[in-house]
């Protein structure tokens, strides 16, 4: 990971790694011809304020806060989610099927509606401001999303659906949707991923019903805000809304990876659940972290119209469950269009079992490049956009080997440049 001091150094030495292997061979179409020099326009959509940039049937006016780079545009409205029998859409199925099958209403219709369609761009006000995003919190920093202008982004999380949902009156649905983080270049991280989210609320008789004497249990009270429960609710309510949360995933999880799977819950903090937690498996020795979930925060469901139910939510990255469960080693395998990769998930049945087969076993190309940093308004997200934009998906890693300043505050200037490695 490349560290934060990133910011206040003058030069910086980058280790770039291209591995023409299983992602590219046979791709160079979708490339540029290795070597050739991108015309500036391709670099990014950051249009001077007063230029606006189309997406998905609508235009959208730039400022200052315009990020978005044409790789990235690209990628809108592939929706690998909803593409027939690709790796990602198989993940969707398994567990549409799974709810599906669960989890009835009183007519034997599923609990659960699905929403996989909806626009991955959303207000400033749905990505952050309705989960209880504070106006100051990280997360909504230009330098980790991608902003269309200072009103519109490309969503960071299935999670600015919520508020909208619940203030339709749905008290169960499941949301599935790329959504757009700018990020490290390495076989874990990519620009555009795919979550899916789930929600459920419950009223007081739904969650109390076959409790003991449950009618005279209550789901809020006025208390103070501890560890395990937030300040309007009792702590009864706060333990069954856990506990169904816990067994809904446990049965996905089991569903999906078979049983016998060792699983335990870590603590952690969402500013839109409380109690938060992230599920972890064991995975050939390893734990690894598959989604993150809790008990919503009441000030949510309030304002979104629900004041007399309680739910909880989860949400999980559909490339680290396929990535396991079909071994898939490299997240820009996803974006591949090569045949021999995409007809491995032509299955006849959703649950059948996949092994991924590598492509190719091409050695890695490593090439050095070092350049000077502005003094401000620089993150290394703006190099990691650069580079997948001149490389493509060739681009294996990005690590940072070196940094320098010069001791007097004149800054060294090394020369290399971008053409040489993609000769």
């Amino acid at each position: 990971m490349v560290c934060s001091a990133l910011r206040r150094v003058a030069h910086m030495h980058v280790y770039l790694v291209r591995k023409a292997s299983s992602v590219s061979k046979g791709h160079h179409h979708h490339h540029q011809a290795l070597g050739s020099r991108p015309a500036a326009s391709e670099f990014a959509a950051r249009g001077a304020p007063g230029s606006v940039v189309e997406l998905l049937g609508k235009s959208y006016p730039q400022d200052d806060y315009s990020n978005l780079s044409q790789k990235v545009l690209s990628r809108v409205g592939r929706n690998l989610h909803n593409q027939q029998h690709h790796p990602l859409w198989l993940i969707k199925e398994r567990v549409k099927e799974h709810f599906y099958k669960q989890y009835v209403g009183r007519f034997g219709t599923p609990m659960f509606s699905v929403y996989d369609d909806l626009s991955p761009v959303v207000t400033t006000w749905q990505n952050f401001d309705s989960l209880l995003i504070p106006p100051d919190h990280p997360s909504r920093k230009k330098g980790d999303n991608y902003y269309l202008n200072g009103n519109h982004m490309l969503r960071a999380h299935t999670s600015a659906h919520q508020w909208d949902l619940l203030h339709a009156g749905l008290d169960a649905f499941l949301v599935v949707g790329d959504v757009y983080r700018r990020d490290q270049i390495d076989s874990q991280h990519y620009p555009v991923f795919h979550q899916l989210e789930g929600v459920r609320l419950f009223s007081k008789h739904e969650l109390f019903a076959g409790i003991k004497d449950g009618e005279s249990l209550q789901l809020f009270e006025q208390s103070s805000r501890s560890a395990y429960k937030q300040e309007t609710h009792t702590m009864e309510a706060t333990k069954l809304i856990e506990f169904d949360l816990k067994q809904t995933l446990i049965r996905l999880v089991t569903h999906i990876f078979g049983d016998g799977l060792d699983i335990r819950w870590v603590d952690c903090y969402f500013p839109f659940t409380h109690p938060s937690y992230e599920m972890e498996i064991n995975f050939h020795g390893e734990w690894l972290e598959v989604l993150g979930c809790g008990v919503m925060e009441q000030q949510l469901v309030n304002s979104a119209g629900a004041q007399d139910r309680i739910g909880w939510a989860f949400g999980l990255g559909l490339e680290r469950l396929a990535m396991i469960l079909y071994d898939i080693p490299d997240i820009r395998l996803f974006w591949s269009e090569d045949e021999r990769f995409l007809k491995q998930f032509r299955v006849s049945d959703i649950n059948q079992k996949v092994k991924f087969q590598p492509l190719s076993k091409y050695p890695a190309v490593i090439n050095d490049i070092s350049f000077w940093l502005p003094s401000e308004n620089y993150t290394e997200n703006d190099f990691y956009d650069l580079v997948r934009t001149v490389g493509g998906d060739l681009v294996e890693k990005v690590d940072l080997i070196d940094k320098f300043e010069h001791p007097k505050g004149r800054f060294h200037q090394p020369s290399p440049g971008l053409s040489q490695p993609y000769k």
